[in-house]
């Protein structure tokens, strides 16, 4: 790693972000989380907070241009952890969601990574061609298993959308030094972790992937614990 190499955490919640952002810090990376509070000022352990509305992904763009003028240089790795989740007004029903409502969602869980992605990608021509890039999207296997509850709708929509552009973002850039990750923590068993995620394990898999190590594809499914685990 440069001694320059920067992360930028979209979406720095208590656990996952704060352990990637901890994770990061501890191995020489300049650190910048951005969340609905954030400050504009440095955090007591010296990251660079940033505010943001991930419904709006026409504010994407002020975020990596704060970055660079607080640190001189675009972030390498970017992690996109931030996720919205409407319940249905009728709980028996996925449609009983307004369709503006989606909309929002929609613009987090899909839109706004994706424009983090562009962004991204041509802050890392700025970087030296040796410098390893790396876009990590917080994930979750709802992109290939189906949860029959109407309170998950728009939250699987937008991971199964995201899942297909990290996809093939990867396939496309990963020849040029650059990789995309759809980064999905699992039980042993491959099921869905849900809400039993694991911070410090998301922080450990982040910075190997950042690493570029193992050969891991961009369907980055993995276990505590144990790292990548490739689920049928």
């Amino acid at each position: 790693m440069a001694a320059s190499s920067v992360v930028l955490i979209l979406g720095s919640g208590p656990r996952v972000g704060a352990s990637v952002a901890k994770k990061f810090a501890s191995n020489g990376y300049k650190v910048a989380v951005a969340s609905r509070s954030g400050s504009g000022t440095k955090t007591a352990e010296g990251y660079l907070s940033l505010k943001a509305d991930f419904t709006k992904p026409e504010s994407i763009s002020a975020l990596f241009d704060a970055v660079k003028t607080e640190f001189k240089a675009s972030p390498s790795v970017i992690v996109y952890n931030a996720a919205a989740l409407t319940s249905p007004p009728d709980e028996n029903s996925c449609f009983s969601i307004p369709a503006e409502t989606v909309v929002l969602d929609l613009n987090v869980n899909t839109v706004s990574p994706y424009v983090a992605a562009q962004e991204a990608v041509r802050g890392w021509e700025t970087l030296p061609k040796e410098t390893k890039k790396t876009f990590i999207y917080t994930g979750n296997a709802m992109n290939v298993t189906l949860v029959p509850m109407p309170m998950v709708m728009d939250l699987g929509m937008g991971k199964a959308a995201s899942a297909f552009w990290v996809g093939l973002a990867d396939a496309t850039y990963s020849g040029r030094g650059s990789r995309f990750f759809y980064a999905d923590e699992r039980h042993v068993d491959g099921n869905l972790k849900g809400m039993e995620l694991d911070g410090a394990a998301h922080g450990e898999f982040f910075a190997q992937l950042a690493n570029h190590e193992g050969n891991i594809p961009w369907l980055a499914t993995f276990v505590k614990d144990k790292g990548y685990v490739e689920f049928k």
